[in-house]
């Protein structure tokens, strides 16, 4: 039976995270204040708070080691993490915020036990018990779910995302090997 344990929940952070980082290059700097509609943040706002959410992560398992989220303070775990994602930060830093504290997550999921990704919490109701190994794939979730923010963000200011560039340049490829082959 296949095991899906902390290398694994590691390396599949290291691939969103990789790909958030190429997005992050591409996007030119004088288009981090861009803002796709009014109530979204820009793309300077919305990678800083990736860079960010592990604060989430590691309240909750590292350095609280909850298991409960009843009682739970979201509130002042909102206003830290959101008092980080204010500080103004050019292209190049955000890019080296996301790379270093992207690197420092997956070390630190990379050395958690079997023993403590099996260890559950609940609710803040007390109740649905959730396995800390299930939690910690919602910061991968969670990136995905900004990545798709960035991907059409990319889109709106004339980009191709690189994951669609590569799926069309694999098509491309199988369209030509029959073509190769048969000369």
């Amino acid at each position: 039976m296949a095991q899906y344990g902390a290398k694994e929940l590691a390396n599949a952070f290291r691939t969103v995270r990789g790909n958030t980082l190429q997005i992050a290059r591409e996007i030119p700097e004088d288009k981090y204040e861009f803002v796709a509609a009014p109530g979204v943040r820009s793309v300077s706002q919305m990678l800083r708070h990736v860079a960010y959410i592990d604060l989430l992560y590691y309240d909750f398992h590292r350095d609280r080691k909850i298991t409960t989220l009843q009682g739970y303070d979201f509130g002042a775990l909102m206003t830290r993490s959101g008092a980080e994602e204010a500080k103004r930060l050019d292209k190049a830093a955000i890019v080296a915020l996301l790379e270093q504290r992207g690197q420092a997550f997956a070390g630190w999921e990379e050395s958690l036990s079997d023993d403590f990704l099996s260890e559950t919490f609940t609710d803040p109701m007390g109740q649905n018990p959730k396995s800390r190994l299930e939690n910690l794939m919602g910061a991968k979730e969670h990136e995905m779910h900004h990545r798709g923010q960035l991907m059409l963000i990319q889109r709106l200011i004339g980009l191709t995302p690189h994951l669609t560039r590569q799926r069309e340049e694999r098509a491309r490829a199988r369209a030509a090997a029959p073509t190769a082959a048969s000369r």
